[in-house]
């Protein structure tokens, strides 16, 4: 009950975060059916294939059996020589088939969870020795939908394989004083109708199964509002901490940007409330950079260390107002500025330049 009631409040779709943990952990969505619908792919593959040659090899290792039990060997050492070669022969029909129908299983699990390396899946865990907890999971809602699937699975088959199978009833007869090489055609024949019903059946259910069964996985990964909460917090760190990391990073930040003030070439003002120091080396720079910006206390520090070294000060409200909201630290002046910083850069360059002599 109170698996249930915790279950009702997990709400909200899991996190990039949560499924990947869960991949992790070796959470993932498998579909059985999918499985179950490759290895039936896999053995009507075999039967298209490899069933001719397949049957007329081991037809001809039985066939002795058969029609000349006289001839063949009763001392020990010749039944060993002929099991020997009686197994060699059948396992050299059958090894193709064989990795084929091993690949397919194997491919089952690969293409839907990929490469999964996880030991949480093998890791004791003493709560399922409980009887109780046995049995709440052998009457869950999820187990008696499995037992359910399955049984419509198997109906649905039934039905199909009964309807194709009813018209080829009579040719069962001529089984039993037939050739062997025709048996095995007629057997073939039947196999192959039987696999090719099968095979279209299990196709719709794998398909819906791996719909269902990705949902599955995602409704017991759902969280509730706090666990996001938390997951978020954890991610981001805590407030605080962030909070004193963005102020270290100010301070760094405001100490470089105070350092850089005396290596420029003006410092454009409000002239009270803002303050944006450039530099333009015309070898180095392809536009006029901005090197320091700051508002307010910030403001009147670098028109302080500006003064302290003689770096000119000149006010221009707008231009001043424009560097500061739209250009970043470090990053040279955007075209539309221009016309504006070049007055700004020849009134200072106008300054710099000595007096002659009269």
């Amino acid at each position: 009950m109170a698996d249930d009631t915790e279950q009702s409040q997990k709400t909200e779709e899991p996190t990039q975060k949560r499924l990947q943990d869960a991949h992790e952990r070796g959470q993932v969505a498998v579909s059985r059916e999918l499985n179950h619908w490759l290895g039936v792919l896999a053995m009507t593959v075999v039967i298209l294939t490899f069933a001719p040659a397949m049957m007329n090899d081991i037809g001809r290792t039985l066939i002795k059996f058969i029609e000349r039990p006289e001839s063949l060997p009763v001392d020990p050492v010749g039944l060993d020589l002929l099991l020997e070669a009686t197994l060699r022969d059948v396992g050299g029909a059958l090894i193709a088939p064989i990795l084929l129908l091993v690949g397919a299983a194997l491919l089952g699990n690969l293409v839907q969870t990929g490469i999964v390396f996880s030991i949480h899946a093998i890791v004791p865990d003493l709560s399922r020795i409980s009887a109780f907890a046995g049995a709440r999971r052998l009457f869950s809602l999820r187990a008696i939908s499995e037992f359910g699937k399955g049984l419509a699975k198997i109906a649905i088959v039934g039905v199909v394989l009964t309807i194709l199978l009813r018209p080829e009833l009579a040719r069962l007869d001529l089984l039993i004083e037939g050739d062997v090489r025709i048996d095995l055609d007629i057997l073939r024949s039947l196999a192959l109708r039987v696999i090719i019903g099968t095979l279209a059946v299990m196709t719709v259910v794998a398909g819906l199964d791996v719909l269902y069964q990705r949902f599955e996985l995602r409704r017991r990964l759902r969280m509730s509002r706090q666990e996001i909460k938390d997951e978020h917090k954890q991610s981001e760190g805590d407030p605080m901490i962030r909070a004193r990391i963005r102020q270290i990073r100010m301070e760094r930040a405001r100490r470089r940007m105070i350092a850089a003030v005396p290596t420029a070439d003006v410092v454009v003002t409000n002239p009270t409330h803002y303050a944006v120091a450039l530099k333009y080396e015309r070898a180095k720079m392809s536009a006029p950079r901005l090197v320091a910006k700051g508002v307010d206390s910030l403001a009147l520090k670098i028109k302080e260390v500006a003064n302290e070294h003689k770096v000119p000060l000149v006010e221009n409200r707008p231009l001043a107002q424009a560097l500061y909201s739209g250009v970043e630290l470090d990053a040279e002046i955007p075209p539309e500025h221009y016309r504006a910083v070049a007055q700004v850069i020849a009134y200072v360059m106008k300054l710099r330049r000595p007096v002659p002599r009269s």
